[in-house]
């Protein structure tokens, strides 16, 4: 046991050190005047992403420290819920709230929560808060995704909070920058365009009945045309 301690403990200590190497503020983009801490403006690190792109693959780690990757959710539409800590009433507060509402939705959405906490304590606050239908993720081990969608918070090593709703293409259809990390993120809006994005896949199908109907009527139509020869040729025979 107290080997394997030792090798876990290790693992972070490097981790943690790769990770200081990475983020050399010089090193890598910085956005200004995007979101306020209170009243002060605060810095984000790393490369902002849009409405309209392709989502950048990451990945993060889940309480045991397994990666997991975006790509691990192809094929369903994928709201993130993106946190400065868990341990703050805002934060929890959101957690919960989208926890609750991941259940009014399909199985082919897929919610996940992401912050910089340790995975240890995402795992007590799970237990705590009884999170257990959305998908609570960390970015502390390697920060790749803070880095890719421009989170970041200089000199604070937090995630600034925001939403983002993937499609099942991997294209970024919802962003939110919540403009002061102290504030909640507009839950009825990314809902609704969660709604509306999952209502677009479910009834896409129904676009084809168009096409079937005007498919149904060549057939009629061919099927009359064939008949008249027979109808004519009857009429010929009875007045004989």
């Amino acid at each position: 046991m107290k080997h394997y301690l030792t090798i876990f403990i290790l693992f972070l200590l490097i981790s943690t050190q790769l990770s200081a190497q990475f983020f050399d503020d010089s090193k890598i983009p910085q956005t200004d005047n995007l979101v306020m801490a209170g009243k002060k403006a605060i810095t984000l690190l790393g490369t902002q992403v849009n409405v309209g792109e392709k989502a950048p693959d990451f990945t993060v780690v889940n309480e045991n420290f397994t990666p997991v990757q975006l790509s691990d959710f192809s094929n369903h539409i994928i709201l993130i819920s993106v946190v400065p800590s868990l341990d703050t009433g805002v934060c929890s507060l959101q957690t919960k709230r989208f926890n609750e509402e991941v259940t009014n939705f399909s199985k082919d959405i897929v919610m996940l929560t992401i912050s910089n906490d340790l995975p240890f304590a995402q795992k007590r606050f799970c237990k705590v808060e009884n999170i257990d239908k959305l998908k609570v993720l960390s970015d502390s081990v390697w920060r790749d995704f803070g880095s890719k969608y421009g989170l970041l918070i200089k000199d604070m090593g937090l995630l600034t909070r925001a939403i983002f709703i993937i499609d099942k293409q991997g294209k970024i259809t919802y962003k939110e920058l919540v403009a002061n990390i102290s504030n909640h993120p507009n839950y009825d809006k990314a809902l609704a365009a969660l709604a509306e994005l999952s209502k677009a896949k479910v009834e896409s199908p129904k676009a084809v009945a168009p096409e079937k109907q005007q498919g149904d009527l060549q057939v009629n139509t061919k099927a009359k045309s064939l008949a008249q020869p027979l109808i004519k040729n009857s009429a010929v025979s009875a007045h004989k």
